[in-house]
């Protein structure tokens, strides 16, 4: 005990003993049911100020044993979360370095043992689980999940992915929609939904969608891609609308489609095969024909060959052949189409002087060495015939077939399509002749 405290306890004697002093009077206690004390009055203060102490020595008793069992508790809890944490960390490091996954497994399962409800345990384990193709756990460990947190977003998209996994197209799109009820401005699922109603071909939710995502894009760039896949998809719906035979629908998408990209061949395509089938023949050709003038697509240029010979209008084709020719001179591919027109039409020696023209400037045109082998045979010179073919055939051409090129990612296709196969881009491919 300090000095200062000595010394205020022997002043507290004092000022006491002063008190009994003059205090000596006895005071008297009525007690309850009828008992009553005397007791002098300096005992009577002692008394209650004993009684207080211990009132008081009892609180900070409780209160010290309190802050030691919580103590004890909060220490218990660090310990295990740092066990768990621990657990977890590995499992993760095998997870990431793909070293062991059964060891990270097993790690994930230790972290449920000392803590059942560590959400991305279970949501790391059902990951495994879709890995190891066992969509069953997978479901299981994701419901858990779920009954923990049900407005969970990372929850609902493994859920999601889960529902993709194993085709139920419709069950996805329902957990997309959950996700959108809590967050509508989500781009990750935004996507996921496009991406499903894709599959399902449901063009015309994907144009709204669509619009959806564009105005939910922020940074310029990516919102320059979402207007081109949203003139994407107004082709999709034109074209889904033309095989279902519904030609309004069709003709208004790929007219909106060319009032926003008038250079997108596949909706001048479709639009001409529009008008073709509500017997607007001649507007067809003028439509390819204008296309032409401002594209020079080679695509668009084959498709109103075919146009112009079922009409019988051959000599119109030729003079568009020939005004291309005087412009370019130099260029071999439109000499080759030419060429291949009269050879088509049996205008031999036509084609002959055509193709003899050519100049290749060294590129290998294996559909060319064809045509002149074809020429060759034509004229009875089966030996400069077979040397044709055989240059084609060394170019590693399968069949002898056109090819298409797309212009963004170069993937070859052997039939045309709107849409790259590959890159899935729009409005791609080009014809390729060379080797």
């Amino acid at each position: 005990m300090s000095k200062l405290a000595v010394f205020i306890f022997v002043l507290f004697l004092a000022a006491l003993a002063l008190f009994a002093i003059y205090n000596q009077k006895v005071t008297i206690v009525q007690m309850p049911f009828g008992q009553v004390y005397e007791t002098p009055t300096i005992a009577l203060i002692l008394l209650s100020i004993v009684i207080g102490a211990l009132a008081m020595l009892l609180v900070f008793v409780v209160r010290d044993t309190k802050r030691y069992v919580d103590s004890l508790q909060y220490q218990k809890k660090q310990k295990k979360e740092a066990k768990v944490q621990e657990l977890y960390s590995k499992a993760l490091n095998y997870l990431f370095s793909h070293h062991n996954q059964a060891e990270a497994k097993e790690l994930l399962t230790g972290v449920l043992t000392e803590e059942p409800e560590h959400l991305n345990a279970l949501l790391q384990l059902g990951d495994i689980a879709i890995a190891e193709d066992d969509f069953q756990k997978a479901r299981e460990y994701y419901q858990r999940a779920r009954d923990l947190n049900p407005r969970n977003i990372e929850v609902l998209f493994s859920l999601e992915r889960l529902m993709e996994k194993t085709g139920r197209w419709t069950d996805a799109l329902r957990y997309i929609e959950e996700i959108l009820d809590l967050d509508d401005k989500n781009l990750s699922a935004l996507y996921k939904k496009r991406d499903i109603l894709e599959k399902q071909e449901r063009w015309d939710d994907i144009v709204f969608m669509q619009k959806t995502i564009l105005k939910n894009e922020h940074a310029e760039k990516d919102k320059n891609r979402e207007r081109l896949n949203l003139v994407g998809y107004k082709y999709e719906y034109g074209r889904y609308s033309l095989e279902s035979g519904d030609l309004e629908k069709a003709k208004k998408a790929f007219r909106t489609v060319l009032r926003l990209e008038k250079d997108f061949i596949p909706a001048t395509l479709g639009l001409a095969e529009v008008l073709l089938r509500e017997g607007e023949t001649e507007e067809a050709i003028n439509l390819l024909e204008k296309s032409y003038g401002q594209t020079l697509s080679m695509i668009v240029l084959l498709r109103l060959e075919d146009l112009l010979i079922s009409v019988g209008e051959p000599l119109r084709l030729i003079r568009i052949y020939k005004n291309n020719i005087s412009k370019n001179p130099n260029d071999p591919v439109i000499k080759f189409f030419l060429g291949k027109l009269y050879y088509r039409l049996e205008m031999i020696d036509d084609a002959f002087e055509t193709m003899a023209s050519v100049d290749t400037g060294g590129t290998i045109y294996p559909e060319m060495h064809q045509l002149m082998g074809n020429l060759y045979m034509k004229r009875h010179q089966m030996d400069r015939a077979m040397h044709e073919f055989k240059k084609a055939l060394d170019a590693h051409k399968c069949a002898f077939s056109l090819s298409y090129s797309c212009k963004n990612c170069a993937y070859t296709a052997s039939e045309w399509s709107g849409r790259c196969t590959s890159c899935r881009q729009w409005s791609t491919y080009q014809l390729n002749l060379s080797a």
